[in-house]
């Protein structure tokens, strides 16, 4: 059975600050080799005329660095494909979309995202779905793989406030 997870993290930088980042190559080159996995790459880099962005980015953690947990389940190394969909800003906001995937795993991820304005920056609010279609254990790959997220969410807040210091 699929779980569900609310997280949020706050930034300093403004909404219009933090979308601009998503949009820039650089940042993304950046945040991939800043992310701790094996190898990365920016598949993909959209940017439409109205101000939506569209990015897809690749990340290989080695077999020999995955949890015992996950090497059960999966052999060799850990490919983890991630598209994320932005809408231009409306009104101080910028909804998203989130996909994961991990080819040959019986794993899938999706949520939604949204960038707010608040008094001292924006905040980024992000529901996602896990589901792990595995008998018996995917309860639990699920709530592991929640607890990754709130991880990842915090890792990319602070290189992205650094980036948004750096680059405003």
């Amino acid at each position: 059975m699929p779980r569900s997870f609310d997280m949020a993290t706050d930034y300093d930088g403004s909404v219009e600050h933090v979308h601009r980042a998503f949009g820039d190559e650089r940042y993304w080159l950046a945040r991939l080799a800043d992310s701790g996995a094996d190898e990365t790459t920016l598949d993909a880099l959209t940017v439409t005329g109205d101000g939506g962005i569209d990015v897809v980015t690749t990340q290989i953690l080695r077999a020999d660095r995955l949890p015992g947990l996950v090497s059960q389940f999966h052999r060799g190394d850990l490919r983890i494909r991630r598209e994320e969909r932005w809408q231009p800003i409306r009104d101080g906001l910028a909804d998203g979309t989130v996909e994961g995937s991990i080819p040959g795993a019986p794993v899938s991820l999706s949520g939604t995202a949204k960038l707010a304005t608040t008094d001292s920056g924006s905040r980024l609010t992000v529901h996602i779905t896990v589901e792990v279609r595995v008998p018996l254990v995917g309860g639990k790959i699920e709530s592991f793989i929640g607890r990754q997220l709130v991880d990842l969410l915090t890792a990319e807040q602070r290189f992205t406030s650094v980036w948004i210091s750096d680059h405003a």
